[in-house]
């Protein structure tokens, strides 16, 4: 008699979270929130903003307590973690919002509030520290040593320091919420790297990201959720990029290149032999043209950041001209370039974009308080109104307009940095990574503002490390290299490849 077949017994998981569920008074942020990981895998969580990851994350790095549910990690069973329970679990986080401090160097840094010590006196052993910390920043492809200031690396060099962090750690499950945000495709392509040598070594990695590409990649499963729930579960063989925004929102999306409504229309900007502190003896030429929307394509230190620094005004050129509507145009400080409607959409939004303290109100109108003025004072009126106009046209999800910015999500925030700008009279933006850190349904209505801004005959220049972003969304793509722009492709001509190659300055 011929017995059914047994299927092998499945190790238990690592971690497992079962049931968890978190309310506010008038929110339900998750609900009933169940999910494993085992030893060496994978795990990829996906969801627009709002969804409930950080939320989850959150309560598995001890930050804040479930309101019911439990966690089991190996065989022992928590109600709710603290923070040091979550670390001697061997629980690492890879934070998107970077946990860095300006004033140490990078050893320092790593090694915060673990410090080698020696001595009877136990004294810091920064030099034991430093030499630990270089086969770390080898193993993620850091071109910087473990002495550099933390002031003086750029925002993809402070990411890969949050990652040899992580990793020094001895972690037995990492946490990596979008690591890639601020790095390039070979930066990138090491972490990848990295994430296969932590599998081998049986370490688990929860994945987190927006771009689903990198998901689709390296994960060996996919949860995705959505308004608190698990909204379903994916294996290895069913992990495709639409599969996966269905999951996330329900629906397919469009393709992300639109092409213009209306024809392109005459030269906005032109730069002529721009040089700049970054690259003293490289010289930038390109033009923006009305109507138009330019992707500023390069490798961390081509010198994209400090360009439209310089054109907006916050760092001199030092050489060069710049033309605004066949005009010379020089901006010593931003209030010029503003008052000439020309706006930076800056990198890092929380250092620089926004004044976290503030108000969603105060923060749309920081730029613009003199046409809400009479006579010096601030029209309260007015300023409620503009906020109120511009929170509806964007779809800004805040309580109300009286909600401190540091408490909106990451694509709220972007949405307000936006709001200043055109409620405005925009002649040319500058995106700097205009969707870092922001899921794909708000990257899709940001990909429509900019095309929307471009069909009004506003000149869009946009940077971004993201190769899918630059490519779908532009009609044209200027490469900089070492300062200077190494080519200029025009829509036909797009693709990973040719971008690349000019990147590198291959022939």
């Amino acid at each position: 008699m011929n017995s059914k077949p047994r299927l092998a017994p499945q190790p238990a998981p690592f971690l497992a979270m079962e049931a968890i569920s978190k309310a506010y008074p008038g929110v339900v942020a998750l609900a009933d929130v169940s999910m494993t990981v085992q030893a060496g895998e994978v795990l990829g969580l996906i969801g627009e903003n709002g969804a409930g990851k950080s939320t989850l994350m959150n309560i598995l790095g001890g930050v804040i307590a479930p309101s019911s549910g439990r966690i089991v990690i190996g065989n022992v069973v928590y109600e709710r973690l603290s923070v040091t329970e979550s670390h001697a679990a061997g629980i690492a986080f890879v934070h998107q919002e970077l946990n860095v401090f300006d004033n140490l160097d990078v050893a320092a840094n790593i090694f915060l509030g673990r410090e080698m010590q020696f001595g009877p006196l136990g004294l810091m052993d920064l030099k034991g520290m430093r030499e630990a910390a270089k086969p770390l920043l080898a193993r993620v492809g850091a071109r910087f040593g473990p002495e550099a200031r933390v002031l003086d690396l750029s925002l993809a060099e402070r990411q890969l320091l949050e990652i040899a962090k992580a990793l020094s750690t001895k972690a037995r499950l990492v946490i990596m919420d979008e690591p890639t945000s601020s790095l390039t495709i070979s930066e990138t392509r090491t972490l990848m790297k990295v994430i296969v040598d932590l599998k081998a070594q049986g370490i688990a990695v929860i994945y987190i990201s927006h771009r689903l590409g990198e998901i689709e990649e390296c994960a060996d499963r996919v949860v995705a959720l959505r308004d608190g729930r698990v909204a379903g579960e994916l294996a290895r063989g069913e992990i495709r990029h639409d599969a996966m925004i269905r999951l996330m929102i329900g629906r397919d999306l469009k393709a992300l290149y639109t092409p213009p409504s209306a024809p392109i229309g005459e030269v906005i900007l032109s730069l002529n032999g721009v040089t700049t502190q970054a690259w003293p003896h490289a010289r930038a030429d390109l033009d923006v043209l009305a109507g138009e929307i330019v992707g500023v394509a390069g490798l961390v230190g081509a010198g994209r950041t400090e360009l439209a620094e310089a054109i907006f005004g916050i760092t001199p050129m030092l050489g060069g001209e710049i033309l605004l509507d066949g005009k010379p145009f020089r901006a010593r400080i931003p209030r010029e370039a503003i008052d000439a409607g020309l706006y930076l959409v800056p990198e890092d939004r929380k250092r620089n974009g926004l004044v976290l303290e503030s108000s969603v109100s105060d923060n749309i109108v920081l730029a613009d308080l003199k046409s809400l003025s009479r006579q010096g004072i601030v029209s309260e009126t007015r300023v409620r109104a503009r906020a109120a106009a511009q929170r509806e046209r964007l779809d800004i999800k805040a309580v109300n307009l009286s909600q401190v910015a540091a408490e909106l999500s990451g694509g709220n925030q972007q949405k307000v940095v936006l709001a200043k700008w055109l409620s405005m009279r925009p002649r040319l933006i500058v995106f700097d990574e205009p969707t870092r850190g922001i899921d794909v349904g708000a990257k899709s209505e940001v990909y429509q503002l900019l095309r929307g801004l471009a069909d009004a005959g506003v000149g869009v220049m946009m940077i971004s490390s993201d190769m899918e972003e630059v490519i779908g969304v532009s009609d044209r793509i200027v490469v900089l290299r070492e300062g200077r722009v190494q080519g200029s492709l025009q829509r036909a001509q797009l693709s990973e490849q040719s971008v690349l190659r000019l990147a590198v300055g291959a022939n």
